[in-house]
């Protein structure tokens, strides 16, 4: 079992930065994968970054280069810095796990761009 919290949602203007915050309620070296997942208003859930239990990473183009995903292993925690954000980055924005063979989800944390 893993539980997922998130947090560093917010309110913020276009071309400002915000850092989103999972963690991770067991030590994520017992995780395959950690990603962060996003859902705009009518349209579907995408993936934004992974990361591996091996560190390795990968990021939706839509966002290379604005969005990095890295992670604090003391803390169990994975983090989403965003920067240079816009309006299309509005989206409720959710912690994925992958362990055991199940995929847990966080219960998501709000990201609103203003223009």
């Amino acid at each position: 079992q893993v539980q997922l919290v998130e947090s560093g949602g917010g309110l913020v203007q276009a071309g400002g930065s915000l850092r989103l915050s999972c963690a991770a309620s067991r030590s994520i070296f017992s995780i395959n994968r950690m990603a962060w997942y996003r859902q705009a208003p009518g349209k579907q859930r995408e993936l934004v970054a992974a990361i591996t239990v091996g560190g390795n990473t990968n990021v939706a183009d839509s966002v290379k280069g604005r969005f990095t995903i890295f992670r604090d292993n003391a803390e169990n925690t994975v983090y989403l810095q965003m920067s240079s954000l816009n309006a299309e980055d509005t989206a409720v924005y959710y912690c994925y796990a992958f362990a055991d063979g199940k995929v847990y989800w966080g219960q998501g944390t709000q990201v609103t761009v203003s223009s």
